[in-house]
């Protein structure tokens, strides 16, 4: 039983042609706006508990989600509060999911040593002394996995919540199939 949790999305889109950044942060004050530390105006919302960094192309990244359709919602309000400060956005803007990052528990110790040595080390990055977690490259799915001794897991790089699942599906069938996973 691995108990999975989606901690966050990372998701981009276009909203409009052009935003003049200066002109929004005067509109919504409630940004935040530095251009001389970050290019980006930062739009915090409480609901969907997310941040949007917004770009002068009218590019706009969404993090923080939990979920795809949390980044949709949020993508909504974005563009609604844009468009209410007075600028021309796009009615509905293609959103591309650029990262899931998933914390899953296998409810197991694991040893890292017996894992590096068991998959190979073309597949595997383990340096203790640099980090205490294992670097699992998965290639189908295109995905990272980060090991640690206490049996928890993070998934990065995915696109698709079934890419995660995927994931750690195989790492587990793999660690059982070599009686790695007590």
């Amino acid at each position: 039983m691995v108990d999975m949790r989606i901690e966050n999305v990372v998701a981009s889109t276009t909203i409009a042609r052009e935003i003049d950044l200066s002109k929004l942060k005067k509109a919504l004050p409630e940004t935040d706006y530095k251009p001389e530390q970050f290019p980006g105006l930062v739009l915090r919302l409480d609901e969907p508990k997310t941040a949007a960094l917004l770009f002068r192309s009218g590019k706009v990244v969404c993090t923080g989600a939990k979920t795809i359709k949390d980044v949709e919602r949020a993508i909504k309000k974005v563009c609604d509060k844009v468009a209410s400060a007075g600028f021309r956005v796009y009615k509905k803007p293609e959103i591309t999911v650029q990262n899931i990052v998933a914390s899953a528990n296998l409810h197991a110790q694991l040893n890292l040593n017996a894992i590096a040595l068991a998959i190979g080390l073309e597949k595997i990055e383990y340096e203790p002394e640099q980090f205490p977690g294992l670097v699992y490259r998965l290639e189908e799915p295109r995905v990272v996995l980060l090991l640690f001794g206490s049996g928890k897991l993070v998934c990065t790089g995915a696109r698709k919540d079934s890419q995660v699942k995927e994931a750690i599906e195989k790492i587990t069938e793999e660690l059982n199939a070599k009686g790695l996973l007590l």
